[in-house]
């Protein structure tokens, strides 16, 4: 789990300033280098809305860049460590213009959050973070809740791993293994299965739920003996997305640990809820 090096995506906002102050936590803790990434839009897509063509363009988009620099350039200059953090500025599509620069720089995390807000919410939004969880090659953390207001404020008590069974579960498991055992948070685990209620008039035989539980908990205690990784299973049923949130909410966790497949986006099991889980999660979500 290298996180020697993050990847922070920028748009001036609240809620990238809570995914900043994360990733100084993750300094603290690991001594992580921190990169600023504000990506600028092509000028047709910045003006595209406007009868602005030829020399006027280009002279407005020069200060808008220059302009977007000097935030970039102060943006949370007083609270994230200077020698530690670097601050650039590409043009590009951003979704793209993210996933390649964390591939090019060796970032172990992407820390960004689910929308922008304020005046550059273009830059970051839902279908953004979307892509770049689609693309990226390392693990992204995310979440609706990025507002913590100070890295003193992050702490990391409880670290959940949520496993489909599926081929993303032992990378899943050994990132949230590490990351609690680095930062001394206590690491549980979670695992839904479809709901075992029958429908109206339909016999249901009770012998199933324990079939069912058992087949999982023999899986996940040999996926456990493997890794070497001892940690407390927690097993609810109902539709999946909100039962993994549910379980993690009642665990207090503070990160929540989720697979994600290869680049071509393979969610495993999960996939189908991934985005939900990010939304709903009362707590950060790292997808790896």
């Amino acid at each position: 789990m290298p996180l020697s090096k993050i990847l922070v995506p920028v748009d001036f906002s609240e809620r990238c300033r809570g995914a900043a102050f994360y990733a100084e936590a993750l300094h603290g803790i690991f001594g992580s280098h921190i990169t600023l990434l504000h990506v600028l839009p092509p000028a047709h897509y910045e003006f595209s809305a406007m009868e602005v063509a030829g020399p006027l363009l280009e002279e407005q988009y020069r200060f808008r860049a220059e302009q977007v620099e000097q935030d970039l350039q102060a943006f949370m200059t007083g609270e994230l460590p200077a020698a530690h953090t670097d601050r650039l500025m590409r043009e590009g599509d951003p979704a793209g213009t993210i996933v390649s620069m964390a591939h090019e720089s060796g970032a172990g995390l992407i820390v960004m959050p689910t929308h922008g807000y304020g005046p550059f919410r273009r830059f970051i939004l839902g279908s953004v973070t979307a892509k770049v969880l689609h693309d990226a090659d390392c693990p992204v953390w995310t979440g609706v809740h990025l507002d913590a207001s100070s890295s003193q404020k992050v702490q990391f008590r409880q670290v959940t791993a949520a496993l489909d069974l599926g081929p993303q579960s032992e990378r899943t498991l050994m990132w949230a293994s590490r990351f609690a055992r680095d930062s001394g948070a206590k690491l549980a685990l979670v695992h839904a299965t479809p709901a075992f209620d029958g429908h109206a008039g339909e016999y249901f035989d009770p012998e199933w739920r324990f079939q069912v539980e058992s087949a999982v908990k023999e899986e996940i205690a040999q996926l456990q003996k493997r890794l070497n990784v001892e940690a407390p299973l927690h097993i609810g049923s109902g539709e999946i997305s909100r039962t993994v949130c549910d379980l993690a909410g009642d665990l207090e966790t503070d990160l929540l640990v989720i697979g994600r497949g290869s680049a071509a986006g393979v969610f495993g099991r999960l996939r189908a809820n991934a985005y939900s889980i990010i939304r709903e999660s009362r707590s950060p979500v790292v997808s790896v």
